[in-house]
């Protein structure tokens, strides 16, 4: 009997000091690291199938990420699992990790089986302890399987149901011609209808109606967008033009890159690393479901055709302009209200900005080589600075939710709102899921 509360004193030990042994005795920090090379090369994937136009590589990182994290949970209970639930104290973490990322990562995309071989083998080959590694493969193995079995038949592949309405004033209406498109084509009418990762229902957070094209804040927000956005502003400075096509990466892209440096920077061990990759990918999804629930409930138009279109929108205070362009000189072909950028990006900043222990206020740099010239078969510019650095989560949200301004594709009410309705939702994952055990 003592010998076995010996055996198990000693295991948690070796967890809490890893830190100061050896390079042999795999360090907790390199069990972070085991971590976002998963998570790196779902979104290597995901970027090669189908340059992240769809539900399905974010989708994928989540459960990847709640697989690892569940197994790992169920080794030393420090979190609340979400779906998978078990004890087996004697598993090898890193073994786990990286066989519930396999799994979940294979079962995806199957296509890409040899790369994730590789990964796959490399990881468990940094495993000595026979016995133990066999029972962490068995654990992985389990969580991923459940949260795979959790999500099965979630819509997140959805088709498009949408239904034209006659040209008004504050109507989306198509712009194929802009959106490079075909006629009759709406975007992500199918994402409103998919199973959220942990919100209640799509339409849980209901943002406030836009204003009312005859206002004052509408006149306001249509002149900003019509002077900072056009293609060839005379007010838009060279650091808003910057930040306006920086901020083009998708956010799932972005911001999990900034993840994998923040978690290697802060030196957060294997269970840290696994709740910060799951809550946030998760968060994005749901960010992105509600977000575009948002947008047909309300079926804004854009500054595209608002702008060109003004002389018909019962607004004596707007002037139109039937050559306007914006500043990448395209347009997304799906409703206006609120920024889904805006709302992914906030969400993902509010998780990271919980999730890390240090608040808010946190110094960092982002960086983003290269984006969409246009839209996205558009090619690729290179950007120069590649870096853009921040002082709060919440600064680099704000910026991400107004570049969309600048770029001239929003109004900046739909930027503001998006960065409401983001923080919120990134408010809801942390408060709800995966929580750390009081006793930790």
């Amino acid at each position: 009997m003592y010998s076995d509360i010996i055996k198990k004193y000693s295991f948690f030990l070796v967890l809490s000091c890893m830190p100061y042994f050896t390079k042999s005795q795999e360090p907790m920090v390199k069990g972070s690291e085991s971590i976002t090379e998963w998570n790196k090369k779902v979104f290597e994937i995901a970027i090669e199938e189908d340059g992240l136009l769809t539900l399905k590589g974010v989708r994928t990182a989540a459960m990847v990420h709640i697989a690892m994290h569940d197994a790992l949970n169920a080794i030393i209970p420090k979190y609340s699992p979400y779906g998978y639930q078990s004890k087996v104290p004697d598993a090898d973490p890193w073994a786990a990790v990286a066989q519930a990322g396999y799994e979940v990562a294979f079962d995806q995309y199957p296509n890409y089986k040899k790369q994730m071989d590789v990964l796959l083998s490399r990881q468990l080959g940094r495993v000595h302890d026979k016995k133990a590694k066999k029972k962490g493969v068995r654990l992985g193995k389990r969580a991923a399987s459940e949260i795979l079995k959790k999500r099965a038949n979630d819509h997140h592949d959805g088709e498009a149901e949408y239904t034209w309405h006659p040209m008004a004033p504050g109507v989306y209406a198509e712009f194929n011609e802009h959106s490079g498109t075909p006629e009759g084509f709406i975007f992500g009418a199918g994402w409103a209808k998919a199973k959220p990762f942990m919100l209640r229902s799509q339409d849980q957070f209901r943002s406030p109606p836009p204003p009312e094209i005859s206002s004052s804040a509408y006149t306001k927000a249509f002149n900003e967008v019509k002077e900072y956005g056009s293609y060839q502003s005379k007010v838009r400075t060279k650091d808003q033009a910057h930040l306006a096509m920086w901020w083009k990466d998708f956010v799932e892209n972005s911001h999990n890159r900034l993840a994998r440096q923040l978690v290697i920077r802060d030196n957060l061990n294997l269970w840290e690393t696994a709740r910060v990759f799951a809550l946030l990918n998760m968060t994005i999804y749901d960010a992105y479901i509600n977000v575009f629930d948002n947008k047909f409930y309300y079926n804004h138009w854009r500054p595209y055709t608002a702008i060109r279109w003004a002389g018909n929108d019962e607004n004596p205070n707007t002037e139109p302009d039937p050559e306007w362009n914006n500043l990448h000189k395209h347009t997304y072909a799906f409703p206006s209200y609120p920024s889904a950028h805006g709302t992914a990006s906030a969400a993902a900043m509010t998780v990271l900005a919980n999730t890390l222990g240090t608040g808010d206020n946190y110094s960092f740099t982002m960086n983003t080589e290269e984006v969409d010239k246009a839209g996205p078969f558009s090619g690729k510019i290179k950007m120069d600075p590649p870096e853009r650095s921040f002082t709060s989560f919440s600064q680099a949200g704000m910026e991400a939710a107004m570049s969309r301004v600048y770029l001239g594709i929003h109004f900046r009410y739909d930027s503001e709102e998006g960065f409401a309705l983001g923080a919120k939702i990134g408010e809801y994952a942390y408060q709800h899921f995966l929580k750390p055990f009081k006793s930790n």
